[in-house]
């Protein structure tokens, strides 16, 4: 979109159940949204993010974060934009000072119903881990899981916006991260380790010469298309 004068205008997409607005963009996340949500009556705010829609193998993983406005760790960020050694960091800052759940859903419900949906179950799955329960939801994205019965809101590149947001996807990130190091142990040649389940060459190779495992999403069509080559 471009504003006055031409220039471009970075803007992002606020959803709350039955009403959508717009709002200027931000490089870096901060605490205004909660800040918002707070002055609204809800005390106990949860960021909320998934991570593995893209990849051929593994589960999708989300997690759920109530921070403590009073003591957020420095530094939170999207997890793309951090390094493994920054997001490490940053998940032991989490643990000590916010609350955290993180939940999966399996390659088998990826492949029974659909990316979009079982990524939405995970995140259904974290916020119901969390003990006393949230009273708002802000959710990274532009749909609001149908599981939810929790006020929420969906905010589009929200961990770049919202560092609750942005902590929920540090720690997703790194618990998928971690759980593919896992499993490239007991599959070795595909390159998980490194490439975390994601269509990179060594990973596409590897199919073709290693075959397919219990862990590929057979809905994905480069493995679809291994399993069912006429």
């Amino acid at each position: 979109m471009q504003g006055e004068g031409g220039a471009s205008c970075p803007l992002f997409f606020l959803a709350v159940r039955g009403e959508t607005r717009f709002s200027r963009g931000m490089t870096t996340p901060d605490y205004e949204i909660e800040n918002t949500a707070a002055a609204n009556g809800y005390l106990r705010i949860a960021g909320v993010d998934e991570v593995g829609r893209g990849p051929l193998a593994g589960p999708v993983v989300a997690a759920a974060v109530v921070l403590n406005p009073e003591d957020i760790p420095e530094g939170l960020n999207d997890s793309k934009k951090l390094t493994a050694k920054r997001r490490i960091a940053l998940e032991a800052a989490l643990r000590d000072r916010a609350e955290i759940a993180v939940a999966e859903a399996t390659v088998a419900e990826i492949d029974e119903h659909n990316i979009l949906r079982a990524s939405h179950l995970a995140m259904e799955r974290a916020v119901a881990a969390l003990n006393p329960p949230p009273d708002y939801l802000l959710i990274d994205g532009n749909m609001i899981p149908r599981g939810l019965p929790i006020p929420s809101q969906a905010v589009v590149k929200g961990d770049a916006h919202s560092v609750s947001i942005a902590a929920a996807s540090i720690i997703a990130k790194n618990w998928r991260d971690q759980l593919m190091v896992d499993l490239a142990q007991q599959h070795p040649g595909y390159g998980w380790e490194t490439n975390a389940g994601y269509p990179s060459k060594q990973h596409r190779e590897a199919l073709q010469n290693l075959g397919v495992t219990p862990h590929h999403r057979r809905s994905f069509k480069p493995v679809h298309n291994i399993l069912y080559q006429e």
